[in-house]
């Protein structure tokens, strides 16, 4: 039984992490923490780095201290919402850097239907180069209408 609440929370913590991932984009990288996303918009750099790429610290150390409290306090439910976390910064990573942006020359030949949905929507979500009026949608839940041919 305890696997099986194990395998729950560590889908329901990816799960929410989409939300949290819309809700961090919409209110806090398009928000009041600009300065830091406006570069992953403008390409106003030279360097393959961008600022933007600091926002994945705060989950990375969100994830360890989750794996800290299940180690050290042996509080179980706390490894399977670290793993869950990290689980969605990998698959956000090759979802938005690697296969959307393509920041490695990996993933760059998958067309399928939702494959070109995704893109399209990034794309229009891109479109707009100010911190105003962008739309906000997830990785995995993305509007049907960046699906039609």
């Amino acid at each position: 039984m305890q696997t099986l609440l194990w395998i729950l929370i560590f889908l329901g913590t990816f799960l929410i992490m989409e939300f949290n991932a819309w809700f961090t984009h919409k209110y806090i990288m398009h928000g009041f923490l600009w300065s830091l996303h406006r570069d992953h918009h403008l390409k106003d750099h030279d360097s393959w780095f961008e600022r933007n790429d600091l926002f994945f610290i705060f989950y990375a150390v969100v994830s360890m201290g989750c794996w800290y409290f299940w180690g050290e306090h042996n509080l179980w439910y706390f490894l399977p919402i670290g793993i869950g976390i990290m689980a969605y910064g990998l698959a956000y990573f090759i979802v938005h850097d690697i296969f959307i942006h393509q920041r490695f020359k990996w993933l760059r030949n998958i067309d399928n239907a939702y494959a070109r949905g995704v893109r399209r929507a990034h794309k229009i979500h891109h479109k707009h180069l100010g911190k105003q009026e962008s739309e906000n949608f997830g990785m995995l839940f993305v509007p049907m209408k960046y699906f039609k041919k």
